[in-house]
């Protein structure tokens, strides 16, 4: 049987995080990528971060998001590559972390509008719009869900892994 038609498993057989779930971990976590490319400018470091953050606290917050959106990035890290055992439990329970991440950033987007006297701006709009569409993929997406529960603690080490695949 050819199986080259399937693109979501990986050369062991395990699921691929899906690339929508890398966009959205770097939605989460876009406070800590202003913030270290900002870190690129000589002249105004804070040039940068005053553009999309006008407000300091607004910024601080996205610093605060974004936390949570890295050690996810960590886990999937972790997951890739097998390691880190004691991660396993975590892993599993990570879909209900990034529920409370995509949450907590839209109670910080609903913070920044009233901060705002609920002026129309266009980067709210499309912080909402993209809040939106993350939240029904995390709510409808299979792949995802099937990817979260694919590190099962039944796994073996890394090494014993690919031996027994490659077995007949």
């Amino acid at each position: 049987m050819n199986f080259s038609h399937i693109t979501w498993l990986d050369d062991r057989g395990y699921i691929k995080p899906p690339l929508f779930l890398y966009l959205i971990l770097v939605f989460l976590a876009r406070g800590w990528c202003i913030f270290i490319a900002s870190l690129t400018q000589f002249n105004d470091r804070s040039g940068l971060v005053r553009l999309f953050y006008p407000e300091k606290t607004d910024f601080i917050l996205a610093l605060v998001a974004g936390v949570g959106a890295v050690l996810v990035y960590g886990l999937i890290i972790a997951e890739r590559k097998r390691s880190w055992l004691i991660l396993r439990p975590l892993f599993s329970k990570s879909i209900w972390f990034l529920w409370a991440l995509l949450i907590l950033d839209g109670v910080f987007l609903l913070q920044r509008i009233v901060h705002d006297d609920y002026l129309f701006k266009l980067g709210y709009s499309l912080d909402a719009l993209f809040l939106f569409w993350s939240v029904i993929y995390v709510l409808k997406s299979k792949r995802l869900h099937y990817y979260f529960a694919d590190w099962a603690v039944d796994d073996s080490e890394p090494s014993e892994v690919t031996e027994n695949r490659n077995k007949p």
